[in-house]
């Protein structure tokens, strides 16, 4: 077995108002939906967002061997506002969970993707927004699972 497969991670998808967790089993084969977080924007500079802490508990109780976060990078390839949101939040989230690596990851159309699955399986309106983060972290997680496998 690689190195990569070895260990639970989970991935991340990071948004505005809402943090969609995935997580995979410890051979790092399938990723799988684990919960959604609310964003905390209203905590001190110096405070631990409460969305923050979470992720960190949620690494600690699952022995999580690294997390992979979601980088919107634009169809052009290139690095817009989200992307530099989410390396922001990657590092904020490096920082709180250290030593624990974060990785980032392209998660170019996850959200899209995730979103017509979930609707192919007849799960809309606000059923989908309730789920699509977690849908979206697991596409993320899943395609980098993936590509670590083909690289081995």
């Amino acid at each position: 077995m690689s190195e990569f497969s070895r260990g639970v991670r989970l991935g991340v998808d990071v948004g505005q108002v809402r943090v969609g967790v995935s997580i995979c089993d410890p051979g790092g084969i399938l990723a799988t939906p684990l919960v959604t977080l609310a964003r905390d924007l209203t905590s001190a500079d110096d405070a631990v967002p409460a969305d923050l802490a979470e992720l960190r508990r949620l690494v600690a109780e699952h022995e999580a061997v690294g997390v992979v976060v979601g980088l919107p990078v634009n169809l052009a390839g290139k690095h817009g506002p989200a992307a530099v949101h989410a390396v922001s939040y990657a590092n904020r989230l490096a920082d709180v969970i250290a030593p624990v690596p974060v990785t980032l990851t392209d998660e170019r159309m996850s959200t899209v993707v995730a979103s017509r699955r979930l609707a192919e399986r007849g799960v809309r309106g606000k059923r989908q927004r309730a789920v699509v983060d977690q849908a979206a972290a697991v596409e993320i997680l899943q395609s980098w699972l993936d590509a670590q496998r083909r690289r081995t």
